[in-house]
């Protein structure tokens, strides 16, 4: 019996479904890890992978980066906690406000899902209305304002995906369909309640789906149009797609924006931030509550400063480096299926892509959906077998980190050939 399997054994009997986050499970059960190094992680048998899950994306510049260890190790010495302000979040809320010119004025908080739960009730502070608008596919947390799916109606009031989630809390998030600019302009122009629209520019829990052409500059206009906010969750996106994430690779400037993931390259940490009047609505000065005893541990931050100030010395060959790696690495895969004959999308962005077993264009929940699921998991079993993790399920995302070399890309190439043969058979 492998050790994983004897942790996975372990591990149920005492955590509930044997792990701590949903997405980390897949059948007959997942390995366990025991380190990590630049685009590798090791098992608890020994067994080595290329690591494109990346930390769902926070792993921009890979495991172990010694700059952000370094300035750890330093940090430790001094302390873990203060529940005090401390210089390093200034320096940290300056950095991101350089790097994102939207972010006029930054709150740290801890989590992705913490950032966007803030995000939204700042909106409904500023505005004083009550509904906001999400869109299909796109995730941001998991909170009852925005863990719901798409009903019926012609303002697709959400429901609550959850057991224990209130829709009557739900009822209050309306869901369109992502890249229909229509559909939104309608359900604003019906709806004269809604505070905020909130969106992953890129959807990076759809699998990998890409704004088409002018769906966000019109998401945009029309947030503006019928004074209510536009919230970019760029929890994913934010560092990863440029120094100042997708709003920057699209020229968009949001009123509110969530940062996490790559901001510190695999510690916890995230931050909301936007226009001064709407941050300057927060507590203790303004009358939107939010707290935290976590918020700008001296720890997390000392990493995301080391992580911003590494992304910032090295972009003008980080970021094109990656795509061009993304683009090779897409194409070669993008061959392979096609000789092999397999019908297949390949999306992909920045350092970002995800393979899609279908004919169609996939440019929404629908088609992403309409994939097909079963040959993915069977693509990533096969790329399992081959040392390459990719994540388990076919509507997360491929994540590049500067940490691949050339050779790793090869490698992934012959795995990922050796994979989709598996499911020709």
């Amino acid at each position: 019996m492998s050790n994983s399997k004897k942790l996975f054994s372990r591990s149920k009997k005492v955590i509930p479904s044997g792990i701590n986050s949903p997405v980390r499970y897949y059948a007959p059960y997942p390995f366990f890890v025991t380190k990590a190094q630049g685009s590798l992680l090791w098992d608890a048998d020994g067994k080595r992978y290329l690591d494109f899950c990346n930390g769902y994306g926070a792993l921009l510049l890979g495991h172990r980066r010694k700059e952000i260890i370094s300035s750890v190790l330093s940090q430790l010495k001094k302390g873990t906690l203060y529940c005090a302000p401390t210089e390093l979040e200034v320096e940290l809320s300056e950095l991101i406000s350089r790097n994102f010119h939207s972010m006029n004025k930054v709150r740290l908080v801890n989590t992705g899902s913490e950032a966007t739960m803030t995000a939204i009730r700042l909106a409904r502070g500023f505005t004083k209305k009550k509904k906001i608008i999400k869109f299909e596919g796109c995730y941001h947390g998991a909170h009852d304002y925005v863990l719901v799916k798409a009903g019926s109606g012609a303002a697709h009031n959400g429901i609550s995906v959850s057991d224990g989630g209130l829709d009557e809390v739900s009822r209050n998030t309306l869901v369109v369909q992502y890249n229909n600019s229509e559909e939104l302009a309608s359900v604003m122009e019906k709806e004269k309640d809604v505070a905020a629209v909130i969106i992953e520019p890129v959807l990076a829990n759809m699998g990998l789906v890409l704004p088409e052409k002018n769906f966000l500059h019109n998401t945009r206009k029309i947030t503006s149009e019928h004074d209510s906010l536009l919230i970019f969750d760029e929890v994913v996106t934010g560092f990863r797609m440029s120094p100042g994430g997708a709003q920057q690779y699209y020229s968009i400037k949001p009123d509110i924006t969530t940062l996490g993931k790559a901001l510190g390259n695999g510690f916890v940490i995230a931050a909301v931030g936007g226009k001064r009047d709407v941050m300057d609505m927060l507590s203790p000065e303004g009358k939107v509550y939010q707290a935290s005893t976590y918020a700008g541990n001296p720890v997390s931050v000392s990493a995301a400063i080391a992580s911003v100030k590494t992304m910032n010395k090295s972009k003008n060959v980080l970021y094109p480096r990656l795509e061009k790696a993304c683009k090779a690495l897409v194409s070669a895969l993008g061959d392979v299926a096609s000789d092999l004959g397999i019908p297949h999308q390949i999306n992909s962005v920045s350092s970002m892509f995800q393979m899609f077993f279908t004919n169609r264009a996939v440019t929404n929940y629908d088609t992403a959906k309409a994939a097909d699921a079963v040959k993915f998991k069977k693509l990533f079993q096969g790329l399992l077998k081959n040392n390459v993790f990719v994540a388990p399920s076919q509507f997360e995302t491929v994540f590049l980190s500067a940490a691949h070399t050339n050779e790793d890309l090869k490698k992934t190439v012959t795995a990922y050939e050796k994979a989709l043969k598996m499911i020709k058979r």
